[in-house]
C-alpha cells in the first residue's frame, strides 16, 4: 500500500509561523514522524509540498495511478484551489483533507473548503497528528 502525503504553500516554512496556530514541528519533522509510523503500519508514504497549486497538481496525474490514498494538507488552496480539487477527484483515490490549526476557530473565510465535498473526511485542530490519524484511518480501510 502507497499513500502520498501532499503539503501546500507555505507548509515548508512551518517552523517560521505562528507556533500557537501551527505548532511545534518542521515540515522535515512531521513527514519523519508519518514515515515512521507508515513503517509500523508496513505501507510506504511518498511526500512532497509546494507552494504552487499547478506542482502539486502534476504530482498527483503522476503518482496517483500508483498509490492507494492521498492525504492533503491544502494550506490556503483549501479555499479556492479549483483546480486542485478537480485533479484530487479525478485520481478516484480516497483523500482525507488534514488541518494543523483549526480552520473553524479562525477567520471566517477559512471555514469553506473546496476540497471537504470531494474527500473522504476532515481533520482539523489536531496540529501533526491530524496527518497519523488519517493515515491509520487510510490503511484500516484498506
Amino acid at each position: 500500500m502507497k499513500i502520498l502525503v501532499i503539503h501546500g504553500p507555505n507548509l515548508n516554512v512551518l517552523e517560521k509561523r505562528e507556533r500557537a496556530t501551527y505548532g511545534d514541528k518542521s515540515l522535515s519533522e512531521i513527514n519523519a514522524l508519518v514515515e515512521k509510523r507508515a513503517r509500523e503500519l508496513g505501507v510506504e508514504v511518498l511526500t512532497f509540498q509546494s507552494n504552487s497549486e499547478g506542482a502539486i497538481i502534476d504530482f498527483i496525474q503522476t503518482e496517483a495511478p500508483k498509490a492507494d490514498g492521498i492525504i492533503i494538507n491544502p494550506g490556503a488552496l483549501t479555499h479556492y484551489g479549483l483546480s486542485l480539487r478537480d485533479a484530487l477527484a479525478d485520481s478516484a483515490l480516497p483523500v482525507i483533507e488534514v488541518h494543523l490549526s483549526n480552520i473553524y476557530a479562525r477567520e471566517e473565510w477559512r471555514h469553506r473548503s473546496v476540497i471537504a465535498p470531494i474527500a473522504r473526511g476532515q481533520i482539523s485542530g489536531l496540529g501533526w497528528r491530524g496527518y497519523i490519524a488519517a493515515l491509520e484511518i487510510l490503511v484500516a480501510e484498506r
